[in-house]
């Protein structure tokens, strides 16, 4: 599929022999994307349904650990079965995690149908990346490359879109679903459009650190659980645990062949170890939003899972507008976003905690805009940290 380029440009890319790969690999990578955004506005009109609001962070949970587990076993898989079936079972496991969703008749059934659909995402979102050394010429990699980071834009706009339609419908089912047979067709197109010489691309052996990804879900399931269960001694037992195990997967860790974070991850003598603890306390402070929000704007003040779901999109889109304008700033920028923006987070998140139960719910968009404008240092971090 490779073809000798002097000057690439975007049309290039609009040929037919090139154009449907790069529209599998972009649905693959937006099916994994806008996942949270779809189930966030579900959640409620779920929940009402067949119950589970004790365990409403669960499905995150599981999908966020399955992910992890999926993408670090990548390279295996890949070794064995070549990049172009991985993807095409990426999207069909995927199918089935919805289908299971769509399916299920208690929330714990929800909550594995998301482990399952995090599985194929996770795969999905991976070998998108992979696949394009594969099939497009070395000169488009860089607008390829762009074109993947940018589906998580659109993710703003479709998720809640696809999410709030179906809830406004009464048919959550629907939307999972629908989700399924689009994965269906994404294993389609992987199949019949991707080359057949992709098993190669890193013939050296690599093996699935299975222990230490165990540590991580175990330490993902241990604070779900102090989440769930009553008593502060339980609460802190699960909670000491999940840092145990996450300590212990550091020392592994940094002795492995094959490290998967840095050397100095997580310490407060190295600006990488800063930078990690910061991106982490970020996204803990961000992800609340995503889970609960939807849940009280309908609960509360009655919107509709529509309108709800780009209330909360509307951090996001606040972030990307204060990332593209950040992204031109001078070097000493950097330094002060790391400041600001957890100020900014911090007022955006005591302006939702105000004003969430008494209302004006149109007062709650500014504080929504400034959580997402607060994670923009997330993105400087997690390019210097790597």
């Amino acid at each position: 599929m490779h073809e000798t380029l002097t000057e690439p440009s975007w049309s290039t890319l609009l040929v037919p022999r090139l154009v449907l790969p790069l529209a599998v690999l972009l649905g693959g990578v937006l099916l994994h994307s806008m996942n949270v955004l779809i189930t966030a506005t579900l959640l409620p009109s779920i929940v009402a349904d067949i119950g589970g609001a004790e365990l409403m962070s669960w499905p995150t949970t599981a999908f966020v650990a399955a992910s992890i587990v999926a993408a670090t076993g990548t390279a295996v898989v890949s070794r064995v079965i070549g990049n172009r079936r991985a993807f095409c079972g990426g999207a069909v496991v995927y199918a089935v995690g919805a289908a299971l969703c769509a399916l299920a008749t208690s929330f714990v059934l929800i909550i594995w149908g998301r482990f399952v659909q995090g599985l194929g995402g996770g795969l999905l979102s991976a070998l998108a990346y992979v696949l394009v050394r594969s099939v497009f010429a070395e000169p488009l990699w860089p607008r390829v490359f762009g074109l993947l980071a940018g589906v998580w834009s659109v993710t703003v706009l479709a998720g809640p879109l696809i999410g709030g339609v179906f809830a406004g419908y009464g048919n959550w089912r629907g939307a999972f679903l629908t989700v399924a047979g689009v994965g269906g067709l994404l294993a389609v197109g992987a199949l019949l459009i991707f080359p057949t010489g992709t098993a190669e691309d890193d013939p050296t052996e690599r093996r699935l650190p299975v222990l230490r990804v165990v540590l991580i879900c175990a330490a993902i399931a241990l604070l779900s659980c102090a989440g769930v269960l009553a008593g502060p001694a339980v609460k802190g037992t699960l909670i000491a645990a999940a840092v145990g195990a996450f300590v212990i997967m550091l020392r592994i860790d940094r002795e492995a062949m094959a490290p998967l974070l840095p050397s100095d991850a997580f310490s407060l003598r190295s600006p990488t170890g800063a930078g990690l603890w910061m991106v982490l306390l970020l996204s803990v402070a961000y992800s609340p939003l995503a889970i609960y929000v939807p849940l009280f704007l309908q609960r509360l003040h009655g919107l509709e899972p529509l309108l709800a779901g780009y209330m909360v999109a509307g951090a996001s889109l606040a972030w990307t507008g204060a990332a593209l304008t950040v992204a031109s700033l001078a070097e000493e920028w950097p330094r002060r976003l790391i400041v600001a923006g957890p100020i900014a987070m911090s007022l955006g998140l005591f302006g939702v905690a105000a004003l969430m139960a008494p209302g004006p719910v149109a007062g709650l968009l500014p504080p929504i805009a400034l959580i997402g404008i607060g994670s923009v240092p997330r993105g400087p971090l997690s390019h210097n940290v790597s």
